[in-house]
């Protein structure tokens, strides 16, 4: 029992490690993180940049599976925590907007005549199933 416990917390955390990498790798191939830096000439601050990046990242997986309240502050915290995911998503959709310009140069280079809007309706349909399986599981509890 014991071993089958090891081997299932091994493969979640693995499988979270992979899909945690799979977001950050995301967010700085769109170029969030450089376009952020370049606009805020921020440069020479860029390790501070990257220790933020992955405390973000072990704090929020942390206060996500461990529930935590906010005791502190309170309206406060929550809004400052507001402000600054806002500004995230802003700034994340702003360069998706800008990916997605690069799409019909992408799809000319790869030599794909038809199908690239397929593509794109096949990741957004995707991503819905993906929420509706979510939100259903939740809304059962």
């Amino acid at each position: 029992m014991l071993l089958k416990e090891v081997f299932l917390c091994f493969i979640g955390l693995s499988a979270g490690g992979i899909i945690a990498a799979g977001v950050f790798a995301f967010l700085a191939i769109i170029g969030v993180f450089p376009r952020l830096i370049s606009i805020t000439k921020t440069k020479k601050h860029i390790m501070l940049y990257e220790t933020f990046i992955i405390l973000g990242g072990v704090l929020g997986n942390i206060s996500d599976i461990y529930e935590i309240p906010i005791g502190f502050g309170g309206n406060l915290a929550l809004g400052t925590f507001g402000l600054a995911v806002g500004i995230f998503v802003g700034c994340l959709v702003m360069s998706l907007a800008e990916t997605l310009k690069a799409l019909p140069v992408i799809s000319r280079r790869i030599n794909l005549g038809v199908g690239i809007q397929y593509i794109i309706l096949s990741l957004g349909l995707g991503k819905l199933l993906g929420s509706l399986v979510f939100f259903a599981e939740r809304f059962g509890q």
